[in-house]
């Protein structure tokens, strides 16, 4: 399968243009508020939409994967949180390995588990590399892969992390501080991996929605949904997080505001 979407995002790195992603995790929308989530992703000018997350407890990946669809041309991409989170109707999967752990299951053995189904899927796939950063408070991430993050402070940690992966033939890097992170990756840190790597995949962990009354799909009743939607940078510079702008406030049931950082 021809990797479309990779020499997208490279060739956008190479005229020094950076894209900006969405990540919805399924069990925090439901099919009626796919509609409006769209037209804000299309309004805010969304290069790509991520769907998936480090838990996911519901069964209806299909069901949002396919009413986003329908909903708008931006191509969406996995995030799987396990080898059960595939959908045959998103464009590409992120094969997330997370080399900053020590989890063997994480590193390698789910990856043995899904292959067969992966490459059946017919998406395109991603080699990813997945690095977990402290960001200041245990999250689903760190609590579900059952290893330490990287210190939020040691940028040569990173550095050399994010290196190994590229030089094991990650297309991808992933940086990660996690949902209910108290801090977001600090910049410095992602400038410096961004000057060692050929693509650098960030992501700040910031409270960025609030749908609010619980649905069927979401019944959680608390007002505020952390991290179902996230800045990402997909260039080689570094993010520049200012929570005021990005995705508008039209409406009062969808509260986001996710920064925007484009060249």
């Amino acid at each position: 399968m021809t990797p479309k979407i990779y020499q997208e995002i490279t060739r956008k790195k190479q005229a020094g243009h950076r894209s900006f992603a969405v990540l919805v995790d399924p069990d925090k929308v439901s099919p009626s508020q796919i509609h409006e989530l769209c037209g804000l992703a299309d309004e805010a000018g969304v290069d790509y939409l991520f769907v998936g997350g480090s838990l996911v407890v519901t069964n209806h990946l299909d069901e949002v994967v396919s009413n986003i669809k329908k909903e708008t041309d931006i191509p969406v991409i996995l995030f799987p949180g396990s080898p059960s989170q595939i959908s045959r109707y998103a464009d590409a999967l992120l094969y997330l390995s997370l080399i900053s752990g020590r989890n063997p299951e994480l590193l390698i053995g789910q990856h043995v588990i899904s292959a067969p189904m992966v490459r059946q899927s017919g998406l395109e796939i991603m080699s990813t590399g997945y690095m977990v950063v402290d960001g200041g408070a245990p999250t689903t991430v760190s609590y579900i892969s059952n290893a330490a993050p990287i210190p939020h402070d040691k940028n040569e940690i990173a550095v050399c992390t994010a290196l190994a992966g590229e030089m094991l033939g990650m297309k991808l890097i992933y940086m990660d501080a996690g949902s209910g992170a108290r801090r977001a990756i600090h910049e410095d840190m992602i400038a410096a991996v961004a000057q060692h790597i050929s693509i650098l995949h960030a992501r700040h962990a910031i409270t960025t929605l609030n749908f609010g009354p619980a649905t069927e799909h979401a019944p959680d009743p608390k007002p505020q949904t952390p991290t179902t939607h996230s800045p990402l940078d997909l260039g080689d510079d570094h993010l520049n997080p200012n929570p005021q702008q990005g995705l508008p406030t039209s409406s009062a049931t969808f509260n986001a505001a996710c920064s925007r950082s484009r060249s």
